[in-house]
């Protein structure tokens, strides 16, 4: 059994391969898909099973994708009511990958149909030797309960029924796997490594300090840090399966011509991804900066509309800013120029 993690900085998510000798599954993909073709390839092994832990609220998840182009199966929690093709899941049920046993925990409490997968390694043992948490239980920390506000309350008691309950009877040894880390908004306090044990945040986790269930219902439904508005958005499109990125529109270079009559005609809104020293010393009026080279995902969930396609400025990595923009659910960004136009831009006539 093998598993290989993968990171986006920018949205602090964490995906993974879980591996035997000639298949594989993929947990809590990203958009960015070809690092599991690519590795599952390098590794000699085909990817049969898609595995989400939970409707993703702060990303449009990779499930779509990644399912078209390997013919695997999507597998997601019964209670999801998913509209795509997919393989339900319930509490108690199997998935098998040779030698690998995954066993699937309902945890509701980030959100109500979350799920967590149990993986037994029966080629050593039989006790289960990690579990994919997703947002259930991160380093330090606990999901937070909060995105529905009109089950904040019933969602924390559900989550400390799925900590304690079910997690923490895992035995110590077994590896944590979160869906997130250090500087996600999906929780609070996370610490910065990307696993642990459940020993280790049994003993260490502020939140699992908290044994009486009023008390932790409550220390989780105060002081919150505010969700972006992508949120909800996200988690609707992924029950809905998002539209695959291959069928994404390309983007397109215009001069500062052709980008002025755009914002103009179009409903538009127009991002500027330099960084914000460059935004400042010269940009287009009533842009938005959002530096690529920050938080520029989590950010572009508050400060964008919603209801607008996106023009940007940018330095040349404009396919990666496409990909970051989809990630969040933001509409299509349908074209771009460079820092050299803007000067021609300000400059035109009106």
């Amino acid at each position: 059994m093998l598993i290989k993690h993968y990171f986006i900085n920018k949205i602090a998510h964490s995906s993974y391969i879980l591996a035997g000798s000639d298949a594989c599954a993929v947990i809590d993909p990203q958009r960015d898909i070809d690092l599991y073709i690519d590795e599952a390839r390098a590794l000699g092994v085909k990817i049969t099973h898609i595995l989400q832990t939970h409707l993703h609220a702060d990303f449009v998840s990779g499930h779509m994708d990644l399912a078209e182009k390997t013919g695997a199966k999507i597998h997601v929690a019964k209670s999801a009511k998913c509209t795509f093709d997919h393989v339900a899941l319930s509490n108690g049920g199997t998935i098998k990958i040779e030698d690998i046993v995954i066993k699937v925990l309902e945890t509701p409490g980030h959100t109500p149909e979350h799920l967590c997968f149990v993986v037994v390694d029966t080629s050593r043992g039989k006790d289960p030797v990690c579990a994919f948490v997703g947002d259930t239980l991160f380093v330090g920390d606990v999901g937070r309960p909060d995105l529905f506000p009109d089950m904040a309350g019933e969602l924390a008691g559900k989550l400390y029924h799925s900590l304690f309950d079910k997690i923490l009877k895992l035995p110590d040894f077994c590896e944590v796997l979160p869906a997130h880390g250090a500087g996600s908004l999906c929780g609070r306090a996370m610490g910065a490594k990307w696993r642990s044990t459940i020993g280790y945040e049994r003993k260490y986790n502020a939140a699992l300090q908290i044994k009486d269930k009023n008390e932790f219902i409550k220390s989780l439904t105060e002081d919150m840090p505010p969700a972006p508005d992508h949120f909800s958005r996200c988690s609707d499109i992924n029950r809905k399966g998002p539209a695959l990125v291959s069928q994404l529109p390309r983007m397109k270079e215009l001069n500062a011509v052709a980008f002025k009559e755009m914002i103009e005609k179009e409903n538009v809104a127009v991002v500027d991804t330099r960084s914000y020293l460059a935004f400042g010393s010269q940009h287009i009026p009533g842009s938005r900066s959002l530096d690529f080279n920050g938080n520029l995902p989590t950010f572009a969930g508050w400060v964008l509309p919603l209801d607008k396609d996106l023009l940007t400025v940018i330095h040349p990595k404009f396919e990666e800013i496409a990909i970051l923009a989809s990630i969040v659910a933001i509409r299509t960004v349908i074209s771009y120029f460079l820092e050299k136009e803007i000067s021609i831009f300000n400059n035109t006539n009106d």
